[in-house]
């Protein structure tokens, strides 16, 4: 579908110069746009690109010289990235899912269908459970007993949702994605080796052989609106209160929430993210790729965590940390730098030692 120029700078609350009408019908890197593409040139380093490519249009950098650049029209984007945000908003043609109710799909009778909603085949949804209006749901998704979803969901191929979740407006969950099972939560008949080594820092004595058994999930998890859950990302339900995702939080690829669990508003988990049981992580936060973080702990609000660290103890709010384990991120740097000098230290450290020695050795005459 043909956008003019001027429209996209509407809908991104941009200025634009040159050919207001001129019309593209997608977005392209600066060197492989065409005639008919908009280039993506936010930054003066992809100048040189648009020499490559035969784009008419593109979103430049304030103060760009876009005749200069050969173009017919520009639109000038102060922030590249929410630039970014607003122009594939307009672009995406979205997952392509057909409308209507597939009559391969498995509904219970006393499901709750909102209007409009639409769900693909092989799609099993359980008793009771209630689907918002104009719900996108694709292929083989599994959607449990008394499961609520809001308004304006879209749940793509193989979510899996168990029994009694209860799920906001816009929520979207990517392929593979699974909420709502059981914790992961054990005993022992005594005390186990585990809880021996907690309490005794490291020194747990003789082990005795003994089963765990299993702590069942009497609670469920609860998702406030406007959350999306990336591809096979697992969030645990709750022991006895529900696990809990806040408003407008957004969760990335193979990120595991434990059970009892609460994540505030806003946050960002970036991939492979593992947040422990019955930890509580304030509202936007955002823990970069990798990052763990050990169970019945608090995050405070606005804490960022730099990716592959370990945040081991509470976090006050507002700090940036990073590291195994976590510290703020100033003391990581000076940390990091002065293991760098270790090797070098040791280095002299030996040599002094061997200087000392000769001293020694020499007696305090200077003859050995």
């Amino acid at each position: 579908m043909p956008h003019r120029v001027c429209d996209i700078a509407a809908a991104l609350g941009a200025r634009f110069d040159g050919a207001g009408d001129l019309t593209v019908t997608g977005a392209a890197e600066p060197a492989a746009a065409g005639p008919f593409d908009l280039a993506m040139a936010m930054d003066p380093r992809y100048a040189e690109g648009l020499a490559k490519g035969r784009a008419r249009a593109a979103i430049l950098w304030e103060g760009a010289d876009w005749q200069a650049l050969g173009l017919q029209a520009a639109i000038f984007a102060p922030r590249g990235r929410l630039a970014m945000a607003r122009l594939t908003q307009v672009f995406d043609p979205g997952p392509g899912l057909p409308s209507g109710i597939s009559p391969l799909a498995a509904i219970d009778p006393t499901a709750e269908i909102g209007e409009g909603a639409s769900i693909g085949p092989f799609t099993v949804i359980g008793a009771g459970a209630r689907i918002g209006p104009r719900a996108r749901i694709a292929e083989q998704v599994s959607i449990g007993a008394r499961v609520a979803i809001g308004a304006d969901a879209l749940i793509l191929a193989g979510v899996k949702i168990g029994a009694r979740v209860t799920i906001g407006d816009r929520f979207i969950a990517q392929p593979g994605c699974a909420i709502g099972g059981d914790g992961f939560s054990f005993v022992t008949e005594e005390t186990s080796r585990v809880e021996a080594a907690r309490a005794t820092l490291g020194t747990p004595g003789e082990t005795k052989p003994q089963p765990w058994q299993r702590i069942h999930s009497l609670g469920a998890v609860t998702i406030a609106d406007d959350v999306e859950v990336g591809a096979n990302s697992t969030i645990d339900r709750g022991t006895i209160r529900d696990t809990r995702v806040g408003r407008g939080t957004k969760i990335d690829n193979l990120v595991q929430v434990g059970h009892n669990v609460v994540v505030g508003e806003d946050c960002l988990l970036c991939a492979q993210c593992g947040v422990a049981g019955s930890t509580r992580i304030g509202n936007r936060v955002v823990l970069g790729g990798q990052v763990g973080v050990v169970d019945n702990i608090f995050v405070g609000d606005d804490v960022v965590v730099g990716g592959g660290s370990v945040v081991n103890s509470n976090a006050p709010a507002g700090r940036v940390l990073m590291g195994s384990p976590a510290v703020r991120m100033d003391l990581n740097v000076e940390i990091y730098k002065a293991q760098r000098r270790l090797p070098r230290i040791l280095a002299q450290f030996a040599e002094l030692q061997k200087t000392v020695k000769n001293l020694v050795d020499k007696g305090p005459g200077g003859e050995p």
